[in-house]
């Protein structure tokens, strides 16, 4: 299902330097259309479920991916997948135990929606956008400081900024890399991000 890159050397030594680095076309057209049509899906599911107060996003959370979906697990536990992980991080990527911290969706979908500053627990996340604003101007942008765990109280003053399409991802050092996506500015605008977590053996929580 997905488009791999052959030479991981080059995305090797960006990811050292800074944390991040970009996998464009990751999920080609055609077989996006699939994953679009699954994520769709889970989200018509969560939505019956909803109650309270807006939220700056919608997330469909590991338990009702684990439960509801064979395509994403499948893509998430690919052996090649996992192999540019590997590649990219130098770090000896596995599978998270616990299938309820393995995947969730992030769902931007109103104006003003936004994700703010945060790290994650595990130390890889691959994050695969089936939906994306189609312009920079128009928000949803990562923001990430390379080897902090905090950005600058100013958003001009974050240092690297980055745009995504559809089918495109990125690998994240997460959990020392502090990153936060921009606020969607209009109305009528999607961002739908699949963010696959992977640890290392000697941080591997135990499955619940």
């Amino acid at each position: 299902m997905l488009l791999l890159p052959a030479d991981h050397r080059g995305l090797r030594e960006r990811f050292a330097a800074e944390g991040y680095v970009p996998l464009p076309g990751l999920v080609p057209p055609d077989r996006l259309v699939p994953l679009r049509r699954e994520i769709r899906r889970l989200e018509s599911m969560a939505a019956h479920h909803e109650r309270g107060a807006p939220h700056p996003m919608t997330t469909l959370g590991g338990r009702l991916i684990t439960e509801e979906s064979e395509l994403i697990p499948r893509v998430y536990h690919d052996p090649a997948l996992i192999g540019l992980v590997r590649g990219i991080s130098g770090l000896d990527a596995v599978p998270v135990a616990d299938p309820l911290e393995r995947h969730v969706i992030d769902i931007l979908h109103r104006h003003d929606d936004a994700h703010g500053e945060h790290t994650h627990g595990h130390p890889l996340a691959l994050v695969v956008f089936s939906e994306a604003p189609g312009s920079a101007r128009d928000g949803g942008l990562l923001q990430y400081a390379p080897r902090g765990t905090g950005l600058p109280a100013e958003a001009d003053e974050v240092a690297h900024r980055a745009h995504h399409r559809p089918g495109d991802a990125y690998l994240l050092r997460a959990d020392t890399t502090a990153h936060q996506v921009t606020a969607l500015r209009r109305a009528g605008l999607r961002r739908v991000a699949l963010n696959f977590a992977y640890t290392t053996p000697d941080r591997q929580p135990a499955a619940r």
